[in-house]
């Protein structure tokens, strides 16, 4: 049995993004990052059971969420650009102040059950995490910070260009107090962003030399009635055009995969692979809208609909 507590730099790899709601999402679902400085470290823990049959671990996180300004540049890229809108400070935005800072946290466990009567070495993995305010230890990439999931396809609707389908990934979003328009009636605090999480994989061995695992997740991000309120309120007002009559905006979205891969260790140090995955997107928009995707895309009609992607990976690693 151990245990272990930590302090971890949040800067790049601990989180996504803060939204400023002055910004609204692009037409493709990305905001514009609005993180203030980092004034606190992530306060992480775990607690773990290592025995011959496999390993259970508990462990939570906390992570200060603490924006920049009130008032930021909302102005978009020029013309044939890419990035997203503004988001910098103003000569205003010193004396508008910003939202006070509010703390997420997050809570996973995980299990590995080794030594299945399937195969020599044969194990089974999953975990689950359910976060509020520190979606990065459920929704993540290798680097810096994934924003968003956004996927284009085939219509089924007649009159559209293609479809669309995106999921803003975010650890809070706020609409400053007192403006008008959209934004009227926003009460200036942090709204944290809820996200939840299961992976697990069964790996096989043959042989010696050859092994198979098969592996999948799925995960969710949801946010709470007053953000999804002026997410859609400003989005609409702002990316959105001759919407069909079936229209509704809804930022919440889900994502699965499904995977196998196979390996092959001729010797040792060098391994062969060869895996195929399934992803879905599962948006929760309704409709179809002119928008104004970043370029090449043009300024069409797009169904929003849930997407799929199939991916064949070969690989060749060699350990020195």
């Amino acid at each position: 049995m151990s245990a272990t507590i930590g302090l971890d730099d949040p800067t790049v790899f601990n989180r996504t993004q803060i939204a400023n709601l002055t910004v609204p999402l692009t037409a493709q679902g990305a905001v514009a990052n609005a993180y203030g400085g980092t004034h606190a470290p992530d306060i992480v823990g775990n607690i773990r059971i290592d025995q011959a049959w496999g390993l259970w671990q508990i462990s939570a996180s906390g992570h200060d969420n603490n924006a920049s300004y009130n008032v930021l540049n909302n102005v978009g890229p020029p013309p044939g650009a890419t990035g997203l809108p503004g988001a910098a400070p103003t000569n205003l935005s010193e004396i508008s102040g910003h939202p006070d800072s509010q703390w997420g946290w997050a809570v996973s466990t995980a299990l590995q059950i080794k030594n299945i009567p399937l195969g020599p070495g044969d194990d089974f993995k999953i975990d689950a995490t359910y976060t509020k305010g520190d979606v990065k230890q459920v929704i993540s990439t290798s680097s810096t910070s994934p924003n968003p999931f956004s996927m284009f396809g085939g219509a089924s609707n007649f009159g559209s260009y293609q479809s669309i389908g995106f999921g803003a990934v975010s650890d809070a979003v706020y609409a400053p107090a007192g403006l008008a328009g959209p934004l009227a009636g926003a009460d200036g605090n942090i709204k944290l962003t809820t996200a939840w999480g299961v992976r697990g994989a069964f790996n096989h061995n043959w042989d010696p030399y050859w092994s198979t695992s098969l592996f999948g997740a799925y995960a969710g991000v949801s946010y709470d009635n007053t953000a999804k309120f002026f997410i859609c309120s400003t989005f609409t007002a702002a990316r959105v055009t001759s919407p069909s009559a079936n229209y509704s905006c809804n930022p919440d979205f889900n994502v699965a995969q499904v995977g196998l891969v196979t390996r092959w260790t001729p010797v040792k140090n060098l391994t062969f692979s060869g895996e195929v995955m399934w992803f879905n997107l599962d948006q929760k928009f309704t409709g179809s809208a002119v928008l104004t995707p970043t370029a090449p895309k043009p300024q069409a009609v797009y169904e929003f609909k849930d997407q799929n992607a199939v991916s064949l990976n070969v690989r060749v690693q060699r350990n020195f």
